[in-house]
């Protein structure tokens, strides 16, 4: 596990100093940001993928945002975005929420947040890694954002009290994780009754062994380490969630998917008066 920690906190540190600190490109004399992972696969902007009409899509990177979410939010943020989808696309989000983006990154799902749940909402933002939380502080003060917090730890243990957010997202992250058991109880755990996650993440077919799924990509590629369809399922509704849903999107590798993840956990039951 702990080795699994090391090899991704050393690849999102690097694609983090390659905004923070882009190098020249001495071939093009310009500057260029490198991949997070060995295989590009988390790149941004790197990967490509067939959708249910066939049709080549981008499936990881900015470029999943739209122009003007884009536009509203720093430069290196977008430039830091690693994810495979658009957690605040999925969300619902709505003001005066409380929302926790699991591996923030550069913070872009944090600040498209933050917009979204207004002033009298908070956006956290949880991530491992000293140089991308640098960034995203760096990015939220340049888009003078005063609703959001980011916090360093670890998604299987989130630094925060039980049931004090309305929303988890999270954006090709929870792949990552060493311990995904513990990422959906600790998603349970912070979550107020009836709370929600609108999650974008890599999902890998049901016929896929693990050992055929490393075969397709790193676990830094965000692809090795991906659950299956039906795993996914039953570690979110052993976690307590209900209403569980996970949609693919694209396919970024042989029966490798870009899958939308929704579930809900159990409203409060009403306090029943004592009849005297």
């Amino acid at each position: 596990m702990t080795e699994i920690h090391e090899e991704v906190r050393k690849a999102y540190a690097s694609a983090a100093l390659a905004v923070l600190d882009p190098q020249p490109d001495p071939h093009a004399g310009t500057e260029t940001v490198g991949p997070c992972c060995g295989d590009g696969c988390c790149a941004p902007g790197s990967a490509s993928g067939q959708s249910a009409e066939g049709s080549t899509e981008p499936v990881f990177g900015t470029e999943l945002y739209s122009a003007l979410e884009r536009a509203s939010i720093p430069d290196a943020a977008a430039l830091a975005s690693l994810g495979c989808g658009n957690p605040t696309a999925v969300a619902d989000l709505r003001e005066g929420e409380r929302v926790l983006d699991l591996g923030s990154g550069g913070g872009i799902d944090v600040l498209l947040s933050a917009k979204r749940v207004g002033a009298t909402g908070k956006a956290y933002g949880l991530d491992m890694t000293d140089e991308m939380l640098a960034l995203a502080l760096r990015n939220a003060r340049e888009a003078g954002a005063t609703n959001v917090e980011f916090l360093r730890g670890q998604i299987e243990a989130i630094p925060l009290p039980a049931e004090t957010i309305d929303v988890v997202i999270s954006n090709c992250v929870i792949n990552l994780a060493a311990d995904k058991e513990a990422v959906f109880r600790e998603m349970a755990r912070v979550l107020r009754p009836g709370g929600r996650i609108g999650v974008t993440d890599i999902v890998s077919s049901d016929a896929l062994t693990p050992a055929q799924r490393g075969e397709r990509g790193s676990h830094v590629g965000c692809v090795a380490g991906a659950l299956s369809f039906s795993e996914y399922e039953r570690g979110l509704r052993n976690a307590g969630f209900e209403d569980v849903s996970l949609v693919p999107t694209y396919s970024v590798a042989d029966q490798m998917f870009s899958a939308i993840v929704r579930a809900r956990m159990p409203a409060a039951v009403p306090a029943v008066a004592e009849v005297s």
